[in-house]
């Protein structure tokens, strides 16, 4: 085992801290370095004040921090990753600004903008993306299929844990030490201990590797209750759309991420423990590394595109007034590109040597992908065709990617043709490519979601006019940092880059660092949206809960809903049952009896692992051998205390459950339905006149 350097605070010394480069060599570099420290100390300091402050620690931890409610999981998974958003979308900022501060060497050094590159695709893949998608699932997923959880509540929270907690190890590697400077994919040798002795790439590792095991926890917790705890009569092709795609998202999750983790502990061997996996020397080979990740890194494109589509799906037919066109060839593509996903980690290595049969064969199966891909989108133009369509926030999200979504996809296919990519794989080209699939792709239907299932986790709408301010910075702003690129990669502006000698490149680099800026603004605008939303809540109250004329079971409940779901487990017997049974007129049923309900009682094992297990990842990283291994003794302690709880989960009397659902039935009965002309106007209650029948 590596031991240079260790002692009783292993490795961690003054030097590790960037306020020591900042008074050693004061320049812009370090400036920016320690501005970035800066943020991520006063905002904890203001975080804890204002709780301190508000008397709120209370209240958090007893319905938050220790909840097994999968509806609060979700919302705490999309406040982190929208924290972890505002980092990202800075970083981006700084690089493209680095970028177009002309030819030169701008104002960071090479080490610098390394690291922000990694830190930058680590944080909007792994701490972003994941944990939105998981955070709505979360939300969504019982509320879809007429279940009263997930099947794993704590393992539920458990996984929320480990995300927070790896995520946080790239807060702490902005004051303590410094990140990795191999890009977010981490290869070696560039984060092998003879390139790179520094911290950065144990942070990387050990956040890939704690962040990952939650990933997979939660994949499990997802297919598990798709599976099995679906309402009576909710067949498989019952689902709503969304279900489908977060089935194979779970599916994709369990056999993708084992190989991350994998490769992730073997370059921890290699540099911990002298191995040679990834070496040169001694039988290693980097490609085998390459492989892995990448065996990963692919469909991990999908487990992230996939449930975006499903949100388009149910906002398409929502806001058309239509029944989702194709549903079964829906179905059929998302399964497919879920197996095709796993065929098309080669094309990769399109620059690295294959055979021509292997770059055929790989280059055909990237080509294939793009056939269930470009059956969606004649679906959803289909279920577009002819409706009633309203130009809600949603909805403009939704015509904004696929607008731009069908460009990205094109140069994917581009991008399939080996020789072509021989050409443009280490440009600029690529890197446009990337983020034409994931913004519009997942990020834009990310958003979607959010404002259109935001009345229902909170009980009143988002505001419509800087929801619509939101989407068009959004779209402007991608539009002119990336599709620059486009340009400038097939000029042959390498990729990973930070300074650059032809001034040609100038034009581009200038509309690029405009467009970030007003990307940075577009993120803005979003939280100016709630502020404002929070705001003006009273005005925008949806106390019944369906304020769109939706079709699924989610809608069916208040808002927001109760801690146990569904006062009566629902009966389903159509695709859309509540736009089937709004059609009926007995959408809001009165049952003849009630029944005590079963939900988990509140545990603090998954916020003890996401302390234990955060301070064991520091403790690995910087060689503090005998604190690491106190937290493991700690950590399974806390399993093994755990398993001995008797009492896992409290009972809601059927009494209450029946006062509870009567008043909202009440609530129901004497509200006015409103028509879809009245959809933002503080007459919307939350019970929409039924649209659906006029147009099919």
């Amino acid at each position: 085992m590596t031991t240079n350097g260790s002692g009783f605070f292993g490795r961690l010394n003054w030097d590790a801290f960037p306020i020591t480069g900042l008074i050693q060599n004061p320049n812009t570099n370090e400036i920016v370095a320690n501005t970035a420290a800066a943020i991520v100390i006063v905002g904890v300091i203001v975080v804890v004040g204002s709780l301190t402050w508000f008397r709120l620690w209370g209240p958090l931890w007893r319905d938050w921090l220790t909840s097994a409610d999968h509806k609060k999981i979700g919302i705490m998974y999309i406040v982190f990753a929208i924290v972890m958003l505002a980092r990202g979308v800075l970083e981006g900022v700084v690089m493209r600004a680095q970028q177009a501060a002309g030819p030169g060497d701008g104002f960071l050094e090479a080490e610098h903008f390394a690291e922000l590159f990694s830190t930058h695709g680590t944080i909007m893949i792994f701490f972003v993306a994941v944990p939105f998608v998981f955070g709505l699932a979360n939300f969504l997923i019982p509320l879809m299929i007429g279940a009263r959880d997930v099947a794993f509540p704590v393992m539920n929270q458990i996984s929320l844990g480990l995300t927070v907690s790896a995520g946080m190890m790239l807060m702490v590697s902005l004051v303590v030490g410094e990140f990795s400077t191999g890009g977010w994919t981490a290869y070696p040798p560039y984060t092998g201990a003879a390139f790179n002795p520094g911290v950065g790439p144990d942070y990387w590792i050990w956040a890939i590797v704690v962040s990952g095991v939650g990933t997979t926890l939660t994949g499990i917790n997802f297919a598990v209750t798709i599976y099995k705890l679906r309402a009576p009569g909710m067949k498989f092709m019952r689902l709503p759309m969304y279900c489908w795609t977060i089935i194979c998202s779970s599916i994709l999750i369990v056999f993708a991420m084992p190989p991350l983790g994998v490769a992730a502990l073997m370059l921890a061997a290699d540099r911990y423990l002298d191995f040679h996996f990834f070496t040169n020397d001694l039988g290693g080979n980097m490609m085998n590394y390459a492989n892995m990740f990448w065996l990963f890194g692919h469909p991990e494109v999908y487990l992230l595109v996939l449930p975006a589509y499903g949100i388009y799906s149910e906002v398409f037919a929502t806001f058309s007034a239509k029944r989702l066109y194709g549903y079964n060839s829906l179905v059929i593509a998302t399964m497919s590109i879920a197996v095709l996903s796993f065929t098309v980690w080669l094309h990769h290595f399109f620059t690295m040597g294959q055979s021509a049969l292997i770059n055929a064969v790989f280059g055909i199966a990237t080509m294939l992908i793009a056939i269930p891909t470009g059956v969606k989108v004649y679906d959803w133009m289909a279920t577009l065709f002819r409706g009633r369509i309203r130009i809600s926030v949603p909805m403009l999200y939704g015509l904004s990617f696929l607008m731009l979504f069908v460009i990205g996809g094109l140069s994917g296919v581009i991008l399939a043709n080996p020789t072509v990519d021989y050409q443009v794989h280490n440009t600029l080209f690529l890197v446009a490519h990337f983020h034409n699939v994931l913004l519009p792709g997942v990020l834009f239907g990310l958003l979607a979601g959010y404002n259109y299932w935001f009345p229902k986790a909170f009980g009143f709408r988002l505001n419509e006019f800087w929801g619509r301010v939101s989407v068009a910075l959004w779209t402007v702003g991608f539009m002119l940092t990336f599709l620059p690129l486009y340009f400038v990669g097939l000029m042959g502006m390498p990729r990973r880059s930070f300074s650059w000698e032809d001034p040609s490149f100038h034009p581009y680099m200038i509309v690029a660092v405009v467009g970030a800026l007003i990307i940075l603004a577009a993120l803005l605008s979003v939280i100016v949206q709630l502020w404002v939303s929070i705001r003006d809540r009273e005005k925008a109250r949806v106390p019944v809960g369906d304020p769109w004329d939706a079709h699924t079971l989610e809608w069916s409940i208040p808002a927001p809903p109760p801690s146990y779901n569904f006062a009566i487990i629902p009966h389903v017997t159509d695709r859309d049952d509540f736009a089937a049974a709004k059609e009926r007129g007995n959408a809001y049923p009165s049952p003849d009896a009630y029944e005590d309900i079963s939900v988990p009682l509140n545990t603090g094992i998954g916020f003890s692992l996401c302390v234990l297990s955060g301070v064991w990842m520091f403790a690995l990283v910087w060689w503090i051998w005998w604190l690491a291994a106190l937290m493991t003794i700690f950590m399974l302690a806390t399993f093994i205390a755990w398993t001995f709880k008797a009492e896992t989960e409290r009972v809601i009397p059927a009494d209450d459950v029946r006062k509870q659902h009567e008043a909202w039935l009440d609530l129901v009965h004497n509200s006015t339905p409103v028509d879809r002309d009245h959809e933002t106007a503080p007459e919307n209650r939350g019970l929409a006149r039924p649209d659906l029948e006029a147009v099919t």
